[in-house]
């Protein structure tokens, strides 16, 4: 009779994103909206500080994209853990209820000082609200269909933010620079406070679901947080590739967001147009991880992450030499492309190799690093814009991005094999 019992599987949560299709599509959702807080920001911001409170040297103008890295990235790494302890809805409320403010603070902001401390608050909003919904959807995704899942989640994300950059540029150029673009944020912010309260629930029971079925992998199942960081930034092949390629990617979208409005100004381009082009870049980010997530399910991580970093270095080069619209918009469409192979496949890079007891703290650890590298991005561009002028800080950028796509294809195993 007990071995009997014992034969029965364990009843628990289904897997897959067919047997979670209607929570996935809310987390998408809600997603798209915390992505929308952050590109109500992308035109307005370096525009702001140069026209509005007058700030020459382009190290004090990105501070608040200093803030912002700094603080998501952190807020990243606690994200991941203290899901794990609490459960993961109540993260996500955390991360809406920090938001309320922000758009207040940036509408009536007297001086820059404002400005950082309401993207100080908009770090913790990302940190907490994307992360978690990062975490969600690996939850119920289930371990064949990661791929898929990261590019739908990155997608919605990033179309979300090259939507309302597009938006607000056009708001700023049509109603001034304050208050229009960031009441549009307001909204957002307030309508996913509402859907998550009310309709997302809780997806921990999944992942400790999935850690009864985890087929044995290279490391074990019961590790320590400080086991968890020292795997993911430098112990573990593939955990340290990926962080270091995240780190870097973001590093150059610190450069395109906070230096490539103020460049293409000072080219004579319109509000219109720089708005046109920081969507441009998101908008193909967001759109080709629809493709990129769920081929790297077929094809592996690796090719996508190697060839993703390297286009993004030509991409940059291309901006460097350039100077007029026709090839930005090229350079912006290369530059979201090249995102696009490396964005969704690294996240998905790290659920294959973390055990599920674990995931999301190694999530958590992985977004530390990638997102401090806004915070990196922002102070090396600063300073070498502020020495030598900012294509030289593009040229700078796009050499690290090159050098990190070398590092990958020489470091970096396959994660992935096909279910």
């Amino acid at each position: 009779m007990t071995s009997m019992r014992s034969t029965v599987p364990t009843a628990g949560p289904r897997l897959g994103l067919a047997a979670n299709a209607t929570q996935f599509t809310l987390l998408v959702i809600v997603n798209a909206l915390v992505g929308g807080v952050l590109g109500s920001e992308r035109t307005v911001l370096p525009l702001l500080a140069d026209r509005e409170f007058g700030l020459a040297a382009y190290t004090a103008a990105l501070t608040y994209i200093l803030a912002f890295g700094a603080t998501k990235a952190i807020t990243n790494f606690f994200a991941g853990t203290l899901s794990d302890r609490y459960g993961r809805k109540p993260v996500l409320l955390a991360g809406w209820l920090i938001a309320l403010p922000i758009p207040a603070m940036l509408i009536w902001a007297p001086n820059w000082g404002w400005v950082i401390a309401a993207n100080v608050l908009l770090g913790v909003n990302q940190g907490l609200a994307w992360s978690t919904t990062v975490i969600m959807k690996i939850d119920l995704a289930g371990p064949a269909r990661r791929g898929l899942a990261m590019g739908l989640n990155e997608a919605a994300g990033y179309i979300a933010v090259a939507a309302t950059a597009m938006v607000t540029g056009a708001l700023a150029a049509a109603y001034g620079l304050r208050p229009a673009p960031f009441l549009l944020a307001a909204a957002y912010i307030a309508l996913g406070l509402g859907l998550s309260l009310l309709f997302v629930k809780d997806t921990r029971g999944h992942a400790r679901h999935e850690a009864t079925t985890h087929t044995t992998g290279p490391h074990a199942a019961d590790v320590s947080t400080r086991q968890v960081f020292a795997l993911t930034s430098w112990r573990e092949p593939a955990l340290s590739s990926a962080s270091q390629a995240g780190m870097v990617n973001n590093l150059n979208d610190g450069l395109a967001w906070g230096l490539f409005p103020i460049l293409f100004a000072t080219a004579g381009l319109t509000l219109t147009q720089i708005g046109a082009l920081a969507a441009l870049y998101p908008a193909v980010w967001g759109l080709g991880q629809l493709a990129t997530g769920p081929a790297s399910d077929r094809y592996g991580r690796k090719p996508f992450i190697v060839a993703g970093m390297l286009t993004q270095a030509a991409a940059l080069a291309l901006v460097a030499l350039t100077d007029d619209f026709p090839a930005w918009a090229a350079a912006a469409v290369l530059l979201g492309a090249g995102t696009a192979m490396v964005y969704p496949t690294l996240l998905a890079a790290i659920s294959d190799v973390a055990h599920p007891r674990w995931r999301a703290r190694a999530v958590g650890v992985y977004r530390l690093w990638r997102d401090g590298g806004f915070a990196a991005g922002a102070l090396l561009a600063g300073i070498v814009a502020d020495l030598a002028g900012i294509r030289a800080a593009v040229w700078v950028v796009a050499a690290l991005t090159a050098a990190s796509g070398v590092l990958a294809w020489a470091r970096m195993y396959e994660t992935h094999r096909r279910h």
